[in-house]
């Protein structure tokens, strides 16, 4: 009992504790104070004490149900309250999705366009299929059907990568009907989508432009590929005409490794005069087109060079290889021009008319056998005139129906095999007349003139005898061979010369037996070269020459040639005499050829023997006039002074000896460049100063306002002025005047070297030019070794130009000197 006490007791405290800390003050009623009503409060332990223990469980235990049943019921009101406020929030939320979507497929609606989407399974295809020209969905996946095979299959492998690895991509593609399609594909939410859609506007221009740009880099590459593959070199040159580009052809023919190198070296492959003709007919005609020479992978061939500039000055050019054609048409040229001075030449009429029976073509023995008036027949007159004209001027055979015999005679054109006519004329002239149809379906006539030959066939009988009667005393042996080989002529000549029996002569003997007969007396085997002409099948008509010499020293000129009916005329001339000679003649010659060779050799070997002490010489003179060595008297100096002139004037002769000795052995050469007219007179000038200075003369240079520069070897040109004016040194009296003048004059540059001398007698003229040749004038004491105007004369001939004078006695001479103006430069 006590232990339950204690419990109820200890449950009561808890309760109470409980209560108590829920709820300091308990509404326990309402007192009325008349007015109005107000609520009654107790606290806890007034409670306890008013209701007792169990009263206050009860209660607890009622409010606890009751304050557990309120608070569910706003937990519920607040769950309540929340889904309707979220159901609020979504029908707001979808009705926004849904006008957001009426949007897009408004906008989307504006566009024709194509949606294809695929989620896995089969395609889903949207749009207006209208914009690929597709009549069923599934045709709008057939890329093929409505582009071309190369966008298709670029189209279908970019396809390939969006559905595999989610790779975007962007395209213009251009139908087969010729439409411009933008074509879209994006990886959205998993799903691979591919857009088409009509461009139209800027950007269906804008896709026209981008599809002829790819078409463009695609047809540059194919023919960048074309170019490069060529066998024919082409470049491009820059604005400045530099070279840009250029083919693997152009490399190989200019002996380049690679294009690259020849572009970084600037190798050309025309000279430089075609660079410059093709510049300036760029520069006049934006285009150069002509056939030049020039030298490909180490051949010299014949190029078709074409040109052209574009409005940037970019310059292209291709080179055809016409070496071939150059040469057939050459070659037919003069085939051509051989067979008209054939026909010129033959003694039979020709005359070609074509299908249209126009004259085509003649010769002159047509023109001379009728008398035709050259202007009509240039005028190509038909055959048919041709004919009435012959037949106005009888010149044709008298016909009682002239045109029933023009159009049988015209029968020719349709005819297949030569015929041949006969034609006597009234005048008692008589024709061989030849139509030869020709394979384009003209005609070609041949008129001979047989009068003559019918009258010499009269005649031939008459003329027989006295042809062996000259035969018979001919110096020359004469024998002819028939056909068959025997001998069936010959006059007695051919017996004496041979040594041979007139009675076995007249068995007529084969060639082969003649032959054996008198090869005996040969000293050479020439009786084999007539033997094969007189046996030869066919004939020769091309006469043989072989000389014979005879065991007993005799000489022969022995002839065969065939004659009209298959004969062969062999003549045999005695030439022992004449040759004897000749080789007398020959042999002089010889030796005087090789004496002036050994002259030369001799010359040029002791000129340069005596160079090598001479520089010697002039070294130490040179050297002992120098202070530094050491101090010299007046005299001494004198000496020296005279040892230097003399060795330079010796140095000078022997150069000229050099000089001569190279033109004469063909070795010397020119080397031309660009070179200053007064720069070189001035050059010149300075050489002969102290010549002038010691004479007391005066050298004036007369050059011409706006002279320039030409082409030559500066070297040469001063030579040849230094010795004019060496020369005029040597023949001017003291206190004269020298002048140098230049002039350009009709494409060429002239010299003159005028002074005041005694000047050159007219029969001396020419003599001055020739080698060691002096000429000293008045009895005067000037001796040279008369080389100068030699040496001249030599090296002006080597520049294509020539050298005169201009004399009188006693009133000076003029040397003039012309070099051809290969290229001439204005002054600046």
């Amino acid at each position: 009992m006590a232990e339950r006490s204690r419990t109820a007791a200890w449950c009561r405290h808890r309760l109470l504790e409980t209560v108590a800390g829920s709820a300091a003050l308990i509404p326990t009623g309402v007192m009325s104070t008349g007015a109005k009503a107000e609520p009654m409060l107790v606290n806890a332990a007034e409670l306890v004490t008013l209701l007792g223990p169990h009263q206050i469980l009860t209660m607890a235990f009622t409010s606890g149900v009751t304050l557990f049943a309120i608070l569910s019921a706003a937990q519920l009101l607040r769950v309540a309250r929340r889904a309707s406020r979220d159901r609020a929030a979504a029908r707001s939320q979808i009705a926004t999705l849904r006008a957001e979507t009426d949007r897009i497929r408004t906008l989307l609606q504006l566009d024709r366009q194509i949606t294809v989407v695929w989620s896995g399974g089969e395609p889903e295809i949207g749009g207006d299929i209208g914009v690929v020209g597709a009549t069923q969905p599934f045709r709008v996946l057939a890329f093929g059907i409505w582009l071309d095979v190369e966008r298709a299959r670029d189209l279908e492998a970019a396809v390939e990568r969006l559905r595999e690895r989610g790779e975007a991509f962007a395209m213009a593609l251009a139908t087969r009907d010729g439409r411009h399609i933008e074509a879209d594909g994006r990886a959205i939410g998993g799903h691979a989508v591919l857009r088409l859609r009509e461009a139209t506007g800027a950007r269906g221009e804008a896709a026209e432009l981008a599809d002829r740009l790819r078409r463009a880099e695609r047809d540059a590459a194919i023919l960048r590929t074309l170019v490069e593959s060529l066998p024919v070199p082409m470049w491009v040159r820059d604005a400045t005409g530099r070279l840009s580009w250029a083919n693997a052809a152009y490399a190989h023919a200019v002996d380049a490794k690679t294009t690259e190198e020849s572009i970084d070296r600037g190798t050309e492959l025309l000279d430089r005069g075609d660079r410059i003709t093709a510049a300036q007919a760029r520069d006049a005609h934006g285009r150069f087109e002509k056939r030049v020479a020039a030298i490909v992978a180490g051949e010299r061939r014949q190029l078709d060079v074409v040109e052209i500039t574009d409005a940037n000055g970019i310059c292209a050019g291709i080179a055809l290889d016409a070496t071939e054609a150059e040469q057939v048409r050459v070659g037919l040229q003069q085939t051509i021009a051989a067979h008209r001075r054939i026909l010129d030449s033959l003694a039979t009429g020709v005359a070609i008319f074509d299908a249209n029976k126009r004259l085509v073509f003649y010769n002159a023995a047509y023109q001379r056998l009728f008398e035709f008036d050259p202007a009509f027949l240039d005028d190509k007159p038909s055959d048919p005139d041709v004919l009435d004209r012959l037949r106005a001027e009888r010149k044709l055979p008298e016909q009682a129906d002239f045109r029933k015999w023009r159009d049988g005679f015209l029968g020719a054109y349709r005819a297949i095999e030569p015929q041949e006519h006969s034609w006597h004329l009234p005048g008692g002239q008589m024709l061989r007349v030849v139509t030869n149809p020709n394979p384009d379906g003209g005609l070609t006539y041949l008129f001979d003139d047989i009068t003559e030959r019918i009258d010499l066939e009269s005649r031939i009988n008459q003329l027989s005898g006295l042809h062996r009667e000259t035969l018979d005393n001919l110096a020359e042996a004469v024998a002819v061979f028939g056909s068959d080989g025997r001998l069936k002529l010959h006059n007695p000549s051919f017996v004496r010369l041979w040594r041979l029996s007139p009675d076995a002569l007249a068995s007529q003997p084969h060639v082969e037996v003649v032959g054996t007969w008198c090869q005996a007396m040969c000293a050479n085997d020439a009786w084999s070269v007539l033997h094969a002409t007189v046996t030869a099948i066919g004939g020769r008509h091309e006469p043989v020459a072989r000389r014979i010499e005879r065991a007993d020293g005799s000489v022969l000129d022995a002839s065969a040639a065939k004659l009209p009916d298959g004969s062969t005329l062999v003549t045999f001339r005695d030439v022992t005499d004449s040759v004897s000679v000749e080789r007398v003649l020959t042999e002089k010659n010889e030796a005087l050829e090789e004496a002036d060779g050994l002259k030369t050799r001799f010359i040029h070997h002791v000129s340069y023997e005596l160079r090598s002490p001479l520089t010697n010489i002039i070294g130490f003179a040179q050297l002992l006039g120098d202070p530094a060595i050491g101090p010299l008297n007046a005299k001494q100096r004198d000496y020296v002074g005279h040892i230097t002139g003399s060795s330079a004037a010796l140095l000078a002769i022997i150069d000229d000896i050099l000089d001569l000795a190279t033109i004469d052995a063909g070795a010397m050469t020119i080397e031309p460049f660009e070179i200053d007219l007064r720069e070189t007179m001035r050059a010149a000038s300075d050489g002969v100063q102290d010549r002038l200075a010691e004479a007391g003369l005066k050298l004036v240079l007369d050059v011409a306002p706006g002279i320039g520069t030409f082409i030559a070897d500066a070297k040469r040109v001063r030579q040849v002025l230094f010795n004019l004016l060496s020369n005029a040194v040597s023949f001017s009296p003291q206190g004269g005047i020298i002048t140098l003048a230049a002039r350009a004059e009709a494409g060429a540059v002239v010299f003159r070297v005028t002074d005041q001398g005694p000047g050159i007698p007219a029969e001396l003229k020419d003599k001055v030019f020739e080698r060691f040749e002096s000429y000293s004038p008045g009895g005067t004491q000037h001796r040279g070794a008369g080389l100068g105007l030699s040496i001249v004369r030599s090296l002006v001939a080597l520049h294509g130009g020539e050298v005169a004078i201009e004399t009188q006695p006693g009133r000076g001479t003029t040397v003039v000197v012309r070099f051809p103006m290969t290229h001439v430069m204005a002054a600046e």
